[in-house]
């Protein structure tokens, strides 16, 4: 008899994904009730923090011997948990599991009673899928691609290949013209260039970018290219808080440059003014809808946005560093009790402004009263907080915005809105987040100190680069307890929070320490692909914006079942704007504001 169920489980199952066709991330779930009464199939995501048991399917009582059955489809993108309780759903679950689904799979439940005890045996129907192997043959083309690329390179630097090609030219009857002979003290000086770039950062700049642009456009459909649904980090979540952190940096090397050429502190103001002007604007009446939204109209223009974002982060951070940066810091080097910190003892008026800007921002998130909500919350709302504060998405972050601006002109779609089911605008590039995105940016312009004040060591700004590094991975392990949800401050990407910026900072210290160190320190490497979009990342960014739902960035997929096409979709789409970089580059084409 048992043999048969089975069987006939099996068939049933069989008819069901003959029938039904799964799209990627996507698993098939099939629950028979064997019971001689209702059953409610209720569930959670382990994701979603603290929140209710939703219901997922119900199934009325067996006939006889006839056992009633039901097929839903499940993500599987998260671990699920699962409770099978009796109508009403009132009293103990009759059986429970937790299980991460895998893509494609068929998947049976049976709830049986056996000697008067409820049990849900399990049984996989037809394997999974593996969703991950469109990455690794993505990689592995590229890969080749890029060894092909410095291979070709290779081939053509060789004496023997110039000679070659010479010896080709003249059989097809092109002249050659004459090399002049050249010194060699000419040669040695032609090479030394009188103003070096940083070339790691612009690579740096450039890596973040072309990592924006394919999670924007995507990232193949895969759920850690997409940002958190609220606490907890993800591949997405890292590319803002980098470029960020680069525009501190920047600052830094570019206003140390203009002082010393001579340029006024005046001058450096109208200068940050007008970027700061151009960037909102670009923000605001270009990047923050569609041509699919029809003419703008003011009822429902998002304000805040990620260039308004980057525009006033930078003006803060310029405007302090133009009044309190040092044209010529060589001097500093005789003063040997604060050789050891002088970057911070120079520069102290910044750390007040800073350190008053940060305190500002943790009273109001913690001590603001938010109507209906506990002061200090910062969960998503929604079913979270087991759905006693359905209404407070965001906390303090949330309540103020929707003071500022209004409901209708902040972001309506934010992450936590599918699994939490909110329904409460929340926008990510809010104002209490804009105080820790200065925050952010400052501690880009003190690695920028770093760079100015030891450049003549070089191992020396390695050190201190790593010694931030630590410090900021301390700080923010510190605030979270090293755990997603339970810390003090969760890392928490939508409100920007302090664990947030100091975790990305820690990365941001480490990373660009190690493209120093390869790019600018040893020469290995040249910063080649990255190097490219990082010289043009006004262009690159506005560009991608705009013409991100047209073809050949965007198409028609006609094939939902996995990530293939959706990921050869955004690798072309990204690898597009790279070669345009390079055209730029080549060109010596530079959009500056």
């Amino acid at each position: 008899m048992a043999i048969g169920i089975i069987a006939s489980i099996v068939l049933c199952s069989l008819y069901y994904s003959t029938a039904i066709e799964l799209r990627y991330d996507e698993a098939l779930l099939t629950v028979n009730n064997h019971l001689l009464e209702p059953i409610t199939l209720l569930y959670v995501s382990d994701y979603c923090y603290k929140c209710l048991l939703q219901p997922l399917m119900a199934l009325p009582a067996a006939q006889s011997l006839q056992s009633t059955n039901n097929t839903v489809i499940v993500s599987t993108h998260f671990a699920l948990t699962f409770q099978v309780v009796r109508e009403g759903g009132n009293e103990e679950p009759v059986c429970s599991w937790k299980q991460l689904y895998g893509e494609h799979g068929d998947y049976i439940i049976s709830v049986q009673s056996t000697n008067g005890t409820v049990q849900c045996y399990s049984l996989v129907s037809r394997s999974p899928s593996n969703s991950f192997l469109p990455l690794l043959v993505a990689f592995v083309s590229l890969l080749c691609i890029w060894g092909l690329y410095y291979f070709t390179a290779y081939v053509f630097r060789l004496a023997c290949t110039h000679k070659l090609l010479k010896e080709l030219k003249k059989k097809m009857g092109y002249k050659l013209k004459d090399e002049p002979d050249v010194p060699v003290n000419e040669i040695q000086n032609a090479d030394i260039p009188k103003k070096r770039r940083l070339l790691s950062l612009d690579t740096f700049r450039g890596f973040s970018l072309t990592l924006m642009v394919f999670v924007n456009y995507g990232g193949g459909g895969y759920w850690f290219f997409q940002h958190a649904p609220w606490n907890g980090l993800t591949v997405a979540d890292l590319v803002m808080p980098w470029f960020v952190f680069i525009i501190g940096t920047s600052v830094a090397l570019a206003f140390s440059s203009m002082l010393k050429r001579g340029f006024h502190r005046s001058q450096l103001v109208r200068k940050l003014t007008w970027r700061t002007c151009v960037l909102i604007a670009i923000g605001v009446f270009f990047l923050n809808y569609g041509p699919a939204d029809g003419p703008l109209s003011w009822r429902w223009a998002r304000i805040p946005g990620v260039l308004q974002r980057l525009g006033f982060t930078y003006f803060v951070l310029a405007l302090m560093h133009a009044y309190f940066s040092k044209p010529n810091l060589d001097p500093m080097e005789s003063h040997q009790w604060s050789a050891a910190v002088r970057d911070i003892v120079v520069y102290w008026p910044e750390w007040i402004c800073i350190a008053a800007l940060e305190i500002v921002s943790l009273c109001l998130t913690f001590l603001l009263p938010v109507p209906g909500c506990p002061t200090g919350y910062l969960g998503p709302g929604g079913i979270g907080d087991y759905g006693l504060y359905p209404n407070c998405t965001g906390g303090a972050a949330g309540y103020i915005d929707k003071w500022l601006f209004g409901p209708s002109h902040i972001y309506n779609y934010p992450t936590c809105k599918e699994l939490y089911k909110t329904s409460q605008p929340f926008d990510p590039e809010g104002v209490l987040g804009t105080i820790n995105s200065i925050v952010m940016a400052f501690f880009g312009l003190q690695a920028g100190k770093i760079i100015l004040l030891y450049r003549k060591s070089p191992h020396k700004i390695l050190c201190r680069l790593l010694i931030w590094s630590i410090l900021m991975g301390i700080i923010a392990a510190i605030l979270t307890k090293c755990s997603r949800d339970e810390g003090f401050i969760p890392i928490n990407k939508s409100l920007w929070s302090l664990s947030f910026i100091t975790a990305l900072s820690c990365f941001s210290f480490l990373l660009l320490g190690l493209m120093f160190y390869v790019i600018d320190v040893r020469h290995w490497w040249g910063g080649q692909p990255f190097i490219y979009p990082g010289m043009n990342s006004i262009f690159v960014y506005v560009g991608h914006s705009l013409l991100g739902s047209y073809f050949p960035f965007n198409w028609e997929v006609k094939n939902w079942t996995s990530h293939y096409e959706f990921l050869g979709q955004d690798v072309l789409g990204t690898s597009i704007w790279v070669f345009v970089s390079y055209i730029l580059y080549r060109k010596k084409f530079f959009l500056k504001i």
